[in-house]
């Protein structure tokens, strides 16, 4: 809160300024406290107490140079108190310091040419991880957790998503998603995981876990769960930015430039999905002459890398889509027969019910809105579905198609209970005001 003898104004100035910084610089900063002291909760905790701490003294005293290095100064400092009052927690942690020491693969060559700003870690094999939030994406994603446990934890305690929004990754209520975090928190303590990054060996076995943790952080910046804003830009472009890491990083993995591909090809539209008022916009509806063609070219170039030498992967799939669609001149022009079977390859190599949505809207574009609709009711007792507007919004876009307007306006009833955003949400309002 502000302090004393602080307008307002000024306060919530000071206020913004504090959640702009937290936004850019809370990955970093947990990263940093995990690597320094090994703890998890510890440094959720403390960076939790250095935003409180901020939120006092940056109204009175203005916000510093440098707000990252304040609050990585302010967060060692309250852990090492924390430590020092617990000796059974810095025993705890002792323990967990000389695993990772014990498990650290040995030193190999730096070819970064340059630290990451918060570095404080000791050296590795994968020290050219030019980003300390990618060297623990990597780190959380240990075998010795559940896939989608650790996965969740990333999105959560990294990437920087609530827990809502790493829920609805996940199509799962927000209780369930908070019971699979503590899990994964409590399997790191019992099993004492060291908080290392990994040798490179053990790079590939734990890349397509990452790959989704950049793919997740990436779809809340494309459609935003909750909030005033369709979009979050920033969510989206830190994910490519990482995205780039990685494919420069790893340039022998397809999969890694499939990724990229896919998010510069959706990214590529994102002044086209908005009106003026920040309402969206439908694909057939965007102006195409605002999409963003270098970026597009980009995107297409790393497609032909992703699907070249070898069986596709997901996200080459999905990649090899985007681009067709950011090739067609219209939705009219739209190549629908190939982008079904795209669908079909894609549902093999990771079979889902969101997959099956975004094929049967395909099957409704290419073969009429009847036959869609009966894919989508087909999946009418899929429990993941029930908390997912897009399928909700789907069949009421396609029986509106077949004049069915009575159930159209059901179905965007129930997308509007679901759907998070103001902008859609005053989009369905319209739609049903139809």
């Amino acid at each position: 809160m502000p302090g004393e003898g602080v307008s307002p104004g000024e306060g919530r100035v000071a206020a913004e300024a504090v959640e702009a910084v937290f936004r850019e610089e809370r990955g970093l900063l947990l990263a940093s406290l995990v690597r320094r002291f090994g703890d998890l909760d510890l440094a959720e905790e403390v960076t939790s107490e250095a935003i409180e701490a901020a939120l006092r003294h940056w109204p009175a005293e203005g916000v510093p140079a440098r707000p990252g290095a304040w609050l990585l100064t302010t967060a060692r400092r309250r852990a090492v108190d924390r430590l020092r009052r617990d000796q059974a927690y810095a025993a705890r942690l002792a323990v967990l310091a000389a695993d990772a020491e014990r498990a650290e693969p040995a030193p190999g060559p730096d070819v970064s040419g340059s630290g990451s700003g918060f570095g404080s870690g000791a050296g590795s094999g994968f020290d050219e991880l030019p980003d300390e939030r990618l060297q623990l994406f990597f780190t959380c994603a240990h075998p010795a957790l559940a896939a989608e446990d650790r996965t969740a934890l990333t999105l959560r305690c990294l990437a920087g998503l609530t827990t809502p929004e790493v829920a609805r990754a996940f199509l799962v209520p927000t209780a369930t998603m908070a019971q699979r975090i503590v899990r994964a928190k409590k399997k790191i303590r019992e099993a004492r995981i060291p908080f290392r990054v990994p040798g490179p060996d053990e790079l590939p076995e734990r890349l397509p876990g990452v790959l989704q943790v950049v793919y997740s952080v990436f779809t809340e910046g494309y459609a935003a769960s909750s909030g005033p804003r369709l979009q979050r830009l920033d969510l989206a472009e830190e994910a490519i930015r990482l995205a780039r890491i990685l494919r420069r990083l790893l340039p022998a993995e397809r999969e890694s430039a499939g990724l990229l591909a896919l998010l510069l090809l959706v990214h590529a539209r994102r002044d086209a999905r908005t009106g003026p008022e920040g309402e969206p916009v439908l694909l057939e509806d965007q102006d195409r002459g605002r999409w963003d063609r270098p970026m597009i070219e980009e995107g297409r170039a790393l497609v032909v890398r992703a699907l070249t030498g070898g069986p596709a992967g997901p996200y080459g799939v999905q990649a090899a889509i985007a681009a067709l669609h950011d090739e067609a001149t219209d939705v009219a022009a739209t190549d629908w027969p190939q982008i079904v079977a795209l669908y079909d390859v894609l549902r093999t190599l990771t079979p889902s019910p969101v997959v099956e949505v975004n094929r049967a809207v395909a099957v409704a574009m290419r073969d009429g809105p009847g036959a869609g609709l009966a894919l989508l009711d087909a999946l009418a007792g899929e429990p993941r579905l029930r908390a997912y507007p897009p399928y909700a919004v789907a069949r009421g876009d396609l029986l509106g198609r077949l004049g069915r307007d009575g159930e159209a306006a059901a179905a965007y009833r129930e997308a509007l209970e679901l759907t998070g955003t103001e902008p859609e949400r005053a989009a369905l309002r319209r739609k049903l005001g139809e």
